[in-house]
């Protein structure tokens, strides 16, 4: 996967992470690790509130909900929220990839991409 994803932004890509993982947890490394930075990773995600602590100072607070289950058809649903277009091409490695991978397929592909 690193020399594929060093190969599609070596030809003008751009990558996403979009894991059934934690947003926040995955962010934390995927930029040193995978070259891809925290606002190209999509993951599962918790509510956040926005608020004041007790000295006045604005915060976010993680509230125990979830905002996004990015996993099976959350993943299409994610990409729509972060991103708001159908991605070009996709890969995954489970079962919960196959609806991401069938909304990727459902698009034009590439620029000239002929299609399967």
């Amino acid at each position: 996967m690193q020399e594929l994803l060093r190969y599609l932004r070596a030809n003008g890509c751009k990558t996403f992470i979009v894991t059934a993982g934690g947003q926040d947890f995955v962010r934390v490394y995927a930029e040193r690790v995978y070259g891809i930075p925290p606002e190209q990773v999509i993951g599962s995600a918790g509510a956040t509130r926005y608020g004041y602590d007790s000295s006045g100072r604005p915060v976010l607070t993680k509230e125990p909900r979830l905002l996004l289950n990015d996993n099976s058809a959350g993943k299409p649903e994610g990409i729509q929220l972060m991103i708001g277009r159908r991605p070009t091409a996709a890969f995954g490695n489970s079962s919960g990839d196959r609806q991401r991978l069938e909304y990727t397929k459902a698009g034009a592909g590439p620029p000239g991409w002929a299609g399967s």
